[in-house]
């Protein structure tokens, strides 16, 4: 495909995001924390639903979850099990995260860490290991960023330079609006993604069976190709134990951005509604994954898996449709970006600099802002170019070790016996245990890294919990007020 529609399509689509982040400022102050990190937590329902949604559905539906699906088959589901499980806890947890942040000012989550267990050093060890998941993340969605420069411009874009161009357009605007423009961009890139997503996906049904029925597809792969269809796919690699591991590792990670959205929301209540409606939304990524497996009998030579949506697009759609593909691709990558970026940032001014600096409040707002720019060139953007695997493993790692700061939280909405040292060293053997299995012996016995650390994280936490003591009562009574109103204060009290 010769045309230049569809990167000029891309790239009005890029114009009109910096547009939309740039304009998301209307006026405010940026310098503050509160403004910068949380929108003055003034968003309503719909801005908020579309933020949450096209947050969490990511580079990974348009490139991510196809090349599984392309290359691994069935395996794939796993992200509608992870997805459904976003939506719960945004309902039960979203609205008391909110409370915490609205009565006790936290605009992070290792800033609500912190309060918990009254211990500075302990929210920036759980800043630190997030960041980690955090960057992952973004280096995913940054990757999928520059794959679509390339192709859509023909290989005239090469993956650095791309890679280069999507980290400054988003930090053009989120230095200028932050949390806004990431509201706002989102809403726009939500709305798009969910279009074209289905858009491409029954025309590339259509294109490939001459209906707009899914049961085509599968029932000539079932006749064609039925290895796609059981684990442990058709590679082999995906084994019953590391599926459902990596389901339990996703569901345990509780990622900062998240966090910061629900703080961002205008009460409580806006969040449970977002909550509700957010599975309407996750029909998105379907259409796609249909598209990666049609790729299975289209594309059978495909040289990268994760490109397999936008190469099927390339030989089987009309131009002005591979155009919106590229532009809702792209919207996909950076909606996510955004958040993790920014919450990486948020989080290391306030909770690791400014406690070791001693900072002021007004400072740390105009270092946070700062902060995007080493973050995305000198960490992201390294890492990014170094195309380290594929988008959907990457995610993966990632939220293998995000997970390890689980103990905190559980001591934080469960258990009011749960200590600072006992957080801290479940925290601290997670981590090892994660890197090791992550780094030496990848996954030992089929079983995701993360969950190997959880397993030897959560003991470790409760033994160490029981046997140091427990934060001050009346810290762990106006957490709990907001947290378990109806009974587990009483228990804490009594030293359960």
């Amino acid at each position: 495909m010769n045309s230049p529609w569809p990167l000029l399509i891309t790239l009005t689509y890029v114009v009109i995001a910096m547009v939309i982040g740039l304009r998301a400022k209307a006026g405010r102050s940026m310098n503050s924390l509160e403004e910068w990190g949380v929108a003055g937590r003034s968003m309503g329902p719909v801005t908020l639903y579309l933020l949450i949604a096209a947050g969490s559905v990511s580079a990974y539906t348009f490139m991510g979850a196809p090349g599984w699906a392309y290359s691994k088959g069935v395996a794939v589901f796993y992200v509608a099990i992870y997805l459904a499980y976003l939506a719960l806890v945004a309902w039960y947890f979203g609205p008391k995260v909110w409370q915490f942040g609205e009565q006790f000012g936290h605009v992070t989550q290792a800033s609500a860490i912190s309060d918990r267990y009254q211990s500075p050093a302990l929210g920036a060890l759980a800043a630190l290991v997030m960041a980690i998941g955090s960057v992952a993340y973004a280096v995913l969605q940054t990757i999928g960023s520059a794959y679509i420069l390339f192709v859509m411009s023909g290989g005239l874009i090469p993956i650095w330079l791309g890679v280069v161009l999507v980290l400054a357009c988003i930090a053009v605007y989120l230095y200028v609006s932050g949390q806004r423009a990431i509201g706002r961009t989102n809403a726009f890139q939500g709305v798009l993604m969910l279009i074209v997503a289905w858009a491409v996906g029954l025309w590339a049904v259509h294109s490939a069976t001459g209906g707009l029925s899914f049961a085509g597809v599968f029932e000539r792969i079932q006749t064609e190709h039925s290895e796609f269809l059981t684990l442990p796919g058709a590679g082999g690699d995906m084994s019953f134990s590391f599926w459902t591991t990596s389901i339990i590792v996703s569901m345990f990670s509780f990622m900062p951005p998240v966090w910061t959205q629900w703080m961002s929301a205008s009460s409580a209540r806006t969040i449970r509604r977002s909550a509700t409606w957010l599975p309407t939304y996750y029909v998105v990524i379907l259409p796609m994954v249909v598209v990666g497996f049609i790729g299975i009998f289209s594309l059978p030579e495909l040289a990268r898996a994760d490109t397999v949506v936008l190469e099927y697009a390339m030989q089987h759609l009309p131009v002005v449709l591979v155009g919106l593909l590229g532009a809702g691709t792209l919207a996909a990558s950076m909606s996510s970006s955004e958040p993790f970026i920014h919450s990486v940032s948020l989080s290391l001014s306030k909770d690791v600099i400014q406690p070791v600096l001693k900072l002021s409040d007004a400072v740390t707002g105009k270092l946070a802002r700062l902060l995007i720019l080493p973050i995305m060139f000198l960490v992201i953007a390294p890492l990014a170019i170094a195309e380290p695997g594929s988008l959907v493993m990457i995610l993966l790692v990632g939220l293998g070790f995000a997970s390890q700061v689980m103990p905190a939280f559980i001591g934080m909405f469960f258990w009011p016996r749960a200590s600072r040292l006992g957080v801290m060293a479940g925290i601290v053997v997670g981590f090892l245990i994660t890197t090791a299995f992550t780094i030496l012996w990848p996954h030992p016995m089929g079983i995701h890294a993360g969950f190997w650390g959880l397993m030897l994280n959560l003991p470790v936490f409760i033994v160490i919990s029981l046997m140091t003591p427990s934060t001050n009562a009346e810290v762990v009574e106006r957490f709990f007020r907001i947290a378990a109103p109806r009974g587990l204060t009483r228990l804490g009290r009594k030293g359960g």
